[in-house]
Parts: structure tokens; sequence; C-alpha cells
């Protein structure tokens, strides 16, 4: 998206400076900016689009479209979310089932649904501590990732709990698809993981990553495929989509790490499957509390055309 036009003639000070280093100057903004607009093609000099790398011309005219401002993270408007629903709440905690296609909170680059506005447009109130963005929120999963996630709706509370998940004292439990058979059929992942050297919005195993420690047992083997319930005793970023990658597993429907794009065709699977069941917490009034939550109904539907497919 792009936001106001300026018309201005490049001033004789500036003539012969680069582009991104001119404009830079001019428009008071970073020269990485100016450099993206340029490759947007935002930068006109007298009517032809220019590169960052060009000149600027003195007494030439600068068409220059400008970048959206980064939107107010903070201002995010109330807004109700299809499919979420609340699976309990009191006067300290909210536990949400959160749909896929949902984020948690706001970020940049993401205009679609969260847990945060559905809340709010539900009139619920949460926890003001924390990032002023992500206020309340003490847990994450994934926007492709569905199932039960708590948000702190008192102050006592998101203190409790942020302790509680970095003392990992909390119960995290998922389903996951994954492709073939895992060996042995109950185990331990522990290896550590960071950004892909060569895809910094993908994550691997890697030597120099965070220490990450996943837990599991098969639930059912089919042909194709194994259902495996999962706890982790760490929660980095995918660690249940890397680790299983890792071991040549990928979970089915999560090309991102390797899966087979036909066996999830075949399953009517248009995402990863893994499904957040159950969440165990001590709960601000003393009790170790546990919620759990249902499959949706497209991972149930992809799981019954596997076990028909495999005679079950």
């Amino acid at each position: 998206m792009s936001g106001e036009n300026r018309v201005v003639p490049v001033p004789d000070g500036l003539a012969g400076m680069r582009v991104d280093a001119g404009l830079s100057k001019l428009l008071g903004l970073s020269r990485n900016i100016v450099a993206e607009m340029a490759v947007n093609g935002h930068v006109l000099q007298d009517g032809q689009a220019v590169g960052k790398s060009d000149r600027l011309v003195g007494g030439a005219w600068l068409d220059v479209t400008l970048p959206e401002p980064p939107r107010d993270l903070t201002a995010e408007p109330p807004q109700h979310v299809e499919g979420m629903n609340v699976l309990y709440s009191d006067d300290d905690v909210i536990v949400v089932d959160k749909p896929v296609g949902v984020a948690a909170h706001p970020t940049l680059g993401w205009e679609g649904p969260t847990v945060t506005a559905g809340l709010a447009a539900a009139g619920f109130r949460i926890s003001t501590s924390g990032p002023p963005e992500r206020k309340g929120i003490v847990q994450r999963l994934d926007v492709g990732t569905s199932g039960v996630m708590i948000v702190a709706a008192s102050e006592r509370a998101y203190t409790i709990l942020k302790r509680a998940f970095k003392e990992r004292t909390v119960s995290k439990t998922y389903h996951a698809l994954v492709q073939g058979h895992p060996d042995p059929t109950v185990g331990t992942i522990d290896a550590p993981i960071g950004r892909h050297p060569s895809a910094g919005w993908r994550f691997a195993v890697r030597d120099d990553g965070k220490h990450a420690i996943t837990h599991y047992r098969t639930l059912e083997a089919h042909r194709q495929a194994s259902l495996v319930e999962v706890k982790l005793e760490t929660g980095r970023t995918h660690q249940i989509r890397v680790h299983f990658s890792s071991m040549h597993h990928p979970l089915v429907g999560d090309p991102m790490y390797g899966s087979d794009p036909k066996l999830a065709e075949k399953m009517g699977l248009v995402r990863q499957w893994l499904h957040a069941v159950s969440l165990g917490f001590p709960h601000p009034n003393g009790e170790f509390m546990t919620v759990t939550s249902q499959y949706p109904e497209d991972l149930e539907q992809s799981l019954r055309a596997l076990r028909e497919a495999n005679g079950v």
C-alpha cells in the first residue's frame, strides 16, 4: 500500500547524489525506505522511474509516492472472529479455542483477525500488562495452528502466567499428524532451533540455536501417516513442525517444512495438521487447571478420510 504523493524539484545541493542518499536527506526518511520506494516504482524523475543507485539531476522534478505510515498496533479496533469460542473465563483468565487463520495479537504485516480484537468485540476485559500491542497475551499459537490458548484478564494473572510459562510449569499438549512412522514410536526430540540460514521466515535445527525439547508418543499408525501426541517442554517458534521435519516426518499439510502436497490433497487438507488439544496451568486461585479443545471439523474430516483409506 502507498500513501501521499509529493512533487518537488531536486535542489542543486543534491545534484549528482544517489537517489537513496539524496531523497533520504530531502524527505527525512531512511535510505532503506527510499530504496524500497524506488524498487516499487514509487520514485519518478522527470516522469521516468529511477532506481536507488541512479543519480539525481539538479532542477529535475521528482514525483514521489510515500509509504503508508506504520499502523498503530495499539489502536486495534474490536472485530468479531468467526469460529473463535471461549472455553472458560473468569476475572483472571480467558481460555479460547483459536481457529486457524487467526493471530494471537496484531503485528505489522498482518491484516487478518486476532484473538485480542475478537475478545474485545465480545466484551472481555484483557490485562493491560505486557507490550502495548499484545496486552494480556502470555502465550501465542501460530496463525496456522488451532486450539486452546490462554489470555490474562487481570494484572495478577498476567504476572503468574508469565512466570509459569517461563518456569515451564504449564502443560502444553498437541496432536499432530506426521508423515510416515516415527521411530521409536515414543520418544523425545532434543535439538536446538534457530532461524534457517537461507530463509529468515523459516526455522531449522541448528547447533547455535535455542534449546528445544519435544516429547511425543504415537496414538495411531497408518500406512501414510501417524497421529502423535506431543508435549512441549520448551516453546520455540515452529518447534513441533521443525522437530518432526528434522526427523524426516513433516506434518501433513506443511509444505514449508517438506510435506508431500499430494498426501494433503488426498486428505482434503489445506493447512498443517496440528491442534493444541489441552493446556494445564496454575490458576491465580492456587489450583492447577486444565482446559481441552476438540479437533476442528477440517482436521476431523481429514483424519476420518485417512482412517477410512486404511480400513479403520
